[in-house]
């Protein structure tokens, strides 16, 4: 039987009161402070209800609240209804609201639980500089969770895999060899991993740990001849034992992590990443040994994907772009079909059925790279939503369908958003579809200096939306993975503050993904991936540009033309003609038929 959120709650107040804690802190977290959670460390969720990716959860003895950003205050609302916890906006993830809201709130004397297990370093130092003033006592040694979560999963046991040639470019010992570079010119003789992305790039492996993220649980410590993975020793074969060995690479049961440093030598001095290592590992190293901190060299180093990864990158966009050919020629024939023959009505649930049974018929596809986000009107306003067999929409009437998707495959991972039209669209969503497209366009065909600041190409994309008093909530580009995470850094097109990490370089993939959101009404969002290139060397300089790597129609009929610039027709019309050009020879009947009507060009 399913335990109620009220009744979690009552038993963690329960738990807090033994222990002498005025106030427990759940943030979405694990021990490799992944954007996606095993299912062991979804606390937050467990405990709050709140099924989106990102959010904190505060529970004091007469009051709870879960810190969210504007992305998901729609979905909040509904979810946190009923269950005694109050939301708490906060306008970006990375606001830090609920620390100044504990500062505030909490008395001198009165003691605050986290576990430092899953609480990022660069959180824990915020914590204690608002904290330490006010004689507030921080306890990270306590997992209270652990204690009143019954039904509480065990460590995922999917096996590991290697990624293998073709398809990995780089060998692992070069990539080994190209961190201890990096981790020499810093001065350092030891190096601890802990995100998952970055040990699987390191390492040319795979799991299945992760919903959509083909990653495993894992600590990674590299010496300048040694590396030792901290794994759960089930999980890995004999034979991938051994491949690891001949790299000089030995697996050690996964709760080792933490006492190898601890007993790393006096002489040591150890890199490691602020913002990608817990209190409770930086906490666990030897007190003698040098800590040097810096950005992961692995982070750079993926980022950049090499020419050959690129290429099969392309190929496995066209792979995506004839999956979606299928599905959107099946969705316009099964919605007329329902609206003139009274057969089978489609919902949002059945659009992530057929996008997914689409892509698994592509060659060197592994599973979605995220959750299908099908809404259709006041659902797609929502930028996060998930449609469940609870609560979901029925494809009928006149509006807008937001469908974002993407794909896992050996040779790539894809993201793409489309809105379509469904029955008669108003003149006032053709208005914002045009906005959203002009800021697309608009950044996919921006020139800059290199050295530019990934953060300062955001405003490109939202200039036309600001023009009409418009904003979105959330940032215009995140970094893309290579057969990896769909969010990877360290670039980012957004508001957030820059820093030296974000300067855009060749090889990057970055999504492009302007929106305009009307709660209640309709969403609209436009994205595709870009590959940042060479552009042209002048007088100034070394430019870039963007290469759209992502290949699926624009929908037309959403566009209200008066508002487009004939340079602007001119581009959609140019990659309308590429999409054509390479989706042709992989797909055939109406999924060709489709292609060609929706590629046709348009006039002003």
């Amino acid at each position: 039987m399913s335990i109620s959120i009220p009744q979690r709650l009552a038993d963690l107040r329960s738990a807090m009161t033994k222990h002498g804690v005025h106030a427990c802190l759940i943030p979405s977290a694990d021990p490799h402070l992944s954007e996606y959670l095993p299912t062991r460390w979804q606390g937050r969720e467990v405990f709050s209800g709140f099924t989106g990716s990102v959010a904190t959860l505060i529970v004091t003895t007469d009051f709870a609240g879960l810190w969210v950003d504007g992305r998901y205050w729609s979905q909040a609302e509904i979810e946190l209804a009923g269950s005694g916890i109050n939301m708490m906006k906060i306008q970006s993830a990375a606001a830090t609201a609920h620390i100044d809201w504990l500062a505030q709130n909490l008395q001198s004397g009165q003691t605050l639980a986290v576990d430092g297990n899953v609480l990022g370093l660069a959180t824990a130092r915020a914590l204690q500089a608002a904290l330490e003033p006010k004689q507030i006592i921080l306890n990270t040694q306590l997992d209270i969770l652990d204690e009143v979560w019954s039904d509480r999963p065990a460590l995922p046991d999917a096996p590991v895999y290697e990624h293998l040639a073709p398809f990995a470019v780089v060998s692992r010992a070069n990539k080994l060899t190209a961190v201890r570079a990096q981790m020499q010119a810093k001065g350092a003789n030891w190096h601890f991993v802990s995100t998952v992305d970055d040990i699987a790039w390191i390492f040319n492996l795979r799991g299945a740990d992760v919903n959509y993220n083909p990653v495993f649980v894992s600590h990674a410590l590299i010496g300048l001849d040694s590396a030792t993975l901290f794994v759960p020793l089930n999980k890995v074969s004999p034979q991938i034992a051994a491949n690891l060995s001949k790299d000089g690479v030995t697996c050690q049961p996964y709760e080792n992590a933490a006492s190898a440093l601890q007993n790393l030598n006096a002489n040591a001095t150890l890199l490691i990443d602020p913002r990608r290592i817990t209190y409770g590992f930086q906490q666990a190293i030897a007190k003698e040994v040098k800590v040097i901190e810096a950005l992961n060299p692995s982070v750079y180093n993926k980022s950049r994907k090499h020419p050959a990864e690129a290429q099969f990158v392309r190929e496995a966009m066209e792979q995506d772009g004839a999956a979606l050919c299928e599905f959107f020629a099946w969705f316009e024939h099964a919605q007329t079909q329902a609206e003139t023959q009274g057969l089978q009505r489609i919902t949002e649930i059945t659009i992530d059925e057929q996008i997914c049974a689409a892509r698994e018929r592509q060659a060197h596809f592994i599973s979605p790279s995220f959750g299908t986000i099908a809404g259709f009107n006041g659902n797609g306003a929502m930028p996060h939503y998930r449609a469940t067999a609870n609560s979901h929409s029925v494809i009928e009437g006149n509006g807008l369908l937001l469908i974002d998707s993407g794909g896992q495959y050996l040779n790539g991972t894809t993201d793409i958003t489309r809105v379509v039209p469904v029955g008669t669209v108003s003149t006032e969503q053709k208005r914002d579809f045009t906005l959203v497209l002009k800021g697309m366009i608009a950044l996919s065909r921006m020139q800059f200096p290199y050295g530019t600041y990934s953060t300062v190409l955001d405003t490109v994309a939202r200039a036309p939306m600001w023009a009409e008093g418009i904003n979105y909530g959330h940032g215009t580009g995140h970094g893309v993975g290579y057969f990896l995470n769909v969010h990877e850094g360290p670039q980012s097109i957004s508001g957030a503050i820059p820093n030296s990490d974000m300067v855009m370089e060749i090889g990057m993939i970055t999504s492009n993904e302007p929106g305009i959101y009307r709660p209640g009404k309709w969403g609209v969002r436009i994205e595709n991936l870009m590959l940042c290139v060479p552009a042209q060397t002048t007088e100034f300089g070394e430019y870039l540009k963007f290469e759209s790597l992502t290949l699926c129609p624009i929908d037309t009929r959403c566009i209200a033309l008066d508002l487009m610039h004939k340079d602007e027709i001119d581009w959609l019309n140019a990659y309308h003609q590429d999409v054509l050009h390479r989706l042709s020879p992989r797909v055939q009947g109406d999924a060709l038929n489709w292609l060609k009507e929706r590629t046709k060009a348009i006039n002003k």
